[in-house]
């Protein structure tokens, strides 16, 4: 399976400041000129004896939005994982910006890494820390910034996702939709080139579904970057408007797979 790219206007950018993140993050990452930012060919993974990918091949075009849809188990979140390096395939060859991910180093995929950001199904917040410390918390760990510096680009993502006046609250005081946008603000803190979203609108009421959806497909065209979102709804999955393509996972799992394209 491959998704082929969409023609579309380039989609206008915020001014935003890119946080001073130390030159060695890429001093291993290329630019080269392909259309794709994430590409699949021929991949298998399983667990033991049970196979959850099986010849797997497709790519992710950047500055879209793509949907992996299909069944519990099927292997969506799977593919998350060995896009960001937590797993390796045991067939066949996943890239990141034209690197094999598979053959990277420690040093090399840690790089990676840093332009990767993660939305978990749940929002993964730390719970003894407030709103503004969970965004700020990658700031801290991965950048030598001032605490101004901080402060002024939490309050930024903070405003970006409409919860600017939350920065003092913990997260048992408030509701899971603002905790998945105070999550997703934790995850675009370092400005990342690839966005994935492992199933976003789980748990959800249909007005704060509704809100995550567009918030994702914004922030995608606001910021320039590339999104994957990962669910078991089509009608979730549309209000995004994937026109990166949609892969969806058939029989249980990932062995047989068909991508549609959509017009944005």
């Amino acid at each position: 399976m491959n998704f082929q790219r969409v023609t579309q206007a380039s989609p206008e950018r915020l001014t935003l400041q890119k946080p001073a993140i130390p030159a060695f993050v890429f001093s291993h990452m290329t630019l080269p000129n392909s259309p794709l930012l994430v590409e699949l060919k021929n991949l298998s993974f399983g667990y033991g004896d049970r196979v959850i990918l099986n010849d797997l091949s497709f790519g992710i075009p950047r500055g879209k939005v793509t949907a992996l849809m299909g069944v519990s188990g099927g292997g969506k979140t799977t593919v998350l994982r060995l896009i960001g390096g937590q797993y390796r395939a045991q067939n066949g060859q996943l890239t990141f910006d034209g690197h094999d991910v598979g053959q990277m180093n420690t040093e090399q995929l840690y790089a990676a890494r840093r332009r990767m950001g993660m939305l978990f199904q749940f929002g993964a917040l730390f719970t003894d820390m407030s709103v503004f410390d969970n965004v700020a918390f990658p700031l801290r760990e991965h950048t030598k910034m001032s605490e101004s510096m901080v402060r002024d680009i939490v309050l930024m993502k903070l405003d970006a996702v409409g919860l600017r006046g939350a920065r003092d609250l913990k997260p048992s005081e408030i509701s899971g939709g603002m905790g998945r946008r105070v999550a997703l603000a934790r995850a675009i803190a370092l400005d990342p080139d690839l966005m994935m979203y492992d199933e976003p609108f789980a748990g959800l009421d249909p007005i704060s579904l509704g809100t995550a959806a567009r918030l994702i497909r914004k922030l995608n065209d606001s910021l320039g970057i590339t999104s994957v979102v990962v669910s078991r709804c089509r009608r979730n999955i549309s209000n995004c408007r994937p026109c990166g393509g949609l892969g969806q996972w058939q029989s249980g799992s990932a062995r047989h797979a068909r991508s549609t394209q959509a017009n944005c």
